[in-house]
């Protein structure tokens, strides 16, 4: 391991060393940064916006919200704050070593186990594609406009789906 000494060209760098070998980060394809144009300036970069600028700098992070990866177990490993969501966020290991970034579910914790497919448990976390989710009800009532007389409110209680009309009459299916 080789050690850097710096020249003394500031107080603060006077005797200072520093050990070479780095760890790189490991999520870099994930965070990058990110060009903050604007900071009220025009085309031609004259300021026509005063009191506008500054900022701390922030780093964007690539999310991912399609959840592609169909029947792979998911660990969360860390949740962090997003700077440029004003949300949190979970990074997420799969079982084939992709690491993604994903919005923080409501209630999840460091170490649960996370899924996006078709068969999966309704939990926190876990994705579900719509086509799934009317999968048991009338598609063509559920989605008719709500002007015309026979379309009914649809609720589901239980392992039953209720269907209301608007004329008050209704009808349980199981």
């Amino acid at each position: 391991m080789a050690i850097h000494l710096y020249k003394t060209s500031t107080l603060s760098t006077r005797n200072g060393a520093v050990d070479s070998q780095v760890k790189s980060n490991t999520r870099n394809n994930l965070i990058y940064g990110q060009h903050r144009c604007g900071k009220g300036r025009n085309s031609r970069g004259i300021l026509i916006a005063r009191h506008r600028g500054g900022g701390h700098k922030r780093l964007y992070r690539k999310i991912d919200f399609r959840r592609n990866e169909k029947y792979m177990n998911g660990r969360i490993v860390t949740i962090e704050y997003d700077p440029n969501r004003n949300t949190y966020i979970c990074l997420i290991h799969y079982e084939d070593g992709e690491k993604i970034y994903i919005l923080h579910p409501r209630g999840a914790i460091i170490g649960d186990i996370i899924i996006s497919s078709t068969e999966v448990p309704i939990k926190m976390g876990n994705a579900l594609p719509l086509s799934v989710r009317y999968s048991n009800m009338e598609k063509t009532k559920l989605f008719q406009a709500p002007t015309e007389p026979e379309a009914p409110l649809v609720s589901k209680r239980g392992g039953r789906v209720i269907h209301i009309s608007f004329d008050g009459q209704r009808r349980i299916e199981s």
